[in-house]
């Protein structure tokens, strides 16, 4: 058939400048570029092949399929009309309003917008700044919903501010406030994502978090987007403490709450079995400690401006004269206050049967290690953003390759 062809059958129209027609197994082709519309949706490819005795279109390279909320590209696509999904593989980019999801191959059912994505998966949102990736997706948008299982990658750019002193020239000292972009990468085998009014990120499994100088590892995290805040905890009383980093702090607890003001932490709160050190910058084995049944630490805009321990609470703090080493307090009260100025301990405060026991050098040369709390433990497996981010460049550069699948048409 050669010129202007079109074939019909009820609501379905394909139109080609050529093809071929089986008349027996009632199949029409062409590689010359098919249009293809049912009333329905919109499909178009350089290559198709429609079977009218099973309603069941197969087109390739360059595919287009959209209607009036959906739009969908691939390089090979199978499209079911009694069904209204559509199966696709190949460099699959689906957009609508709430969400563009990309992958290597694809199920759509266009009715309920429902999607399932595998391999390579990115989803974006279009009413926030974060990107997730994974292996796995189900997109539930009716619901407001999707989850990404299989390797998940939550990845989040704000913007932040860096606030430094600066000396005026009549002596005063004055805060240099400067913007910066800064990145939010959570990974984890399972993000659930709930877009409502809430805009809550669920992450489970083996959740590693890095942003700016703060990291965590931990089992459990809830990030509320909208109310800028974070939470994490152990699932049972088997598991594992969340371990949370920032500068060179290290804390501990049942449970860690985490409060954003304008993409900056203001307050750290430890509910529970709370636990922190910090190590010396310059003399790397020496390590002050503090725990308590429950820790709150509040941040201003140069770090860490007030620290508040509550519940049997146990301190080490090693002493320095004119930055040398000078021993160590050890004292125990029921509330500790701990004030801060440029990162360093300013003021501690006992409150409720304070107790403090001075070990002078001497005590404390090379034997660091004999001073430490019950609940110490210094761990090593900081999380790393440039190792997070691995697999997602990986995958672009394979990407960039050409390294796509297509679909077995047998199945």
């Amino acid at each position: 058939l050669i010129g202007n062809v079109i074939a019909k059958q009820d609501s379905l129209t394909i139109t080609t400048p050529e093809g071929f027609y089986y008349g027996d197994e009632r199949i029409a082709q062409s590689d010359k570029g098919v249009y293809l519309d049912d009333q329905k949706v919109i499909l178009t490819a350089k290559t198709g092949e429609y079977n009218f005795n099973e309603n069941r279109a197969h087109f390739l390279v360059d595919v287009l399929l959209y209607d009036t909320t959906t739009t969908l590209t691939s390089n090979e696509l199978i499209y079911y009309k009694e069904e209204n999904r559509a199966v696709a593989v190949g460099n699959v980019k689906i957009i609508d309003s709430t969400n563009t999801i990309t992958a290597d191959s694809l199920e759509h059912f266009r009715q309920s917008r429902i999607t399932f994505a595998d391999q390579n998966v990115k989803l974006q949102s279009s009413k926030n700044n974060v990107e997730i990736y994974g292996n796995h997706l189900e997109d539930y948008p009716h619901k407001l919903y999707s989850v990404v299982t299989e390797n998940s990658l939550l990845i989040q750019i704000d913007t932040s501010y860096v606030v430094t002193r600066d000396t005026l020239e009549n002596g005063i000292i004055d805060s240099v406030r400067t913007a910066k972009l800064d990145t939010l990468v959570i990974s984890c085998m399972v993000m659930e994502a709930h877009r409502d009014t809430s805009n809550i990120f669920f992450a489970k499994d083996s959740v590693e978090i890095v942003r700016g100088e703060f990291a965590s590892k931990n089992d459990f995290t809830t990030y509320f987007r909208t109310e800028e805040k974070i939470i994490t905890k152990k699932r049972n009383r088997e598991a594992h403490q969340p371990i949370i980093w920032f500068d060179a702090s290290q804390l501990t607890g049942d449970s860690v709450a985490i409060y954003l003001e304008n993409n900056t932490i203001k307050e750290l709160d430890v509910i529970k079995n709370g636990f922190i050190l910090s190590q010396n910058e310059i003399f790397k084995s020496r390590f002050d400690q503090i725990s308590g049944d429950s820790l709150y630490i509040h941040f201003d805009d140069e770090g860490i401006d007030l620290t508040e321990v509550f519940g049997g609470v146990l301190s080490i703090y090693y002493l320095y004269d004119n930055n040398e080493p000078n021993g160590l307090m050890k004292s125990s009260s029921q509330t500790t206050k701990i004030k801060f100025d440029e990162k360093k301990v300013n003021q501690v405060r006992l409150y409720g049967q304070p107790t403090s026991e001075y070990y002078p050098e001497p005590q404390v040369a090379g034997k660091e290690l004999s001073f430490t709390l019950p609940r110490y433990m210094f761990y090593e497996n900081r999380p790393q953003k440039e190792k997070l981010l691995e697999a997602i460049i990986i995958n672009q550069i394979k990407k960039e390759d050409g390294l796509n699948g297509q679909i077995n048409t047998e199945e």
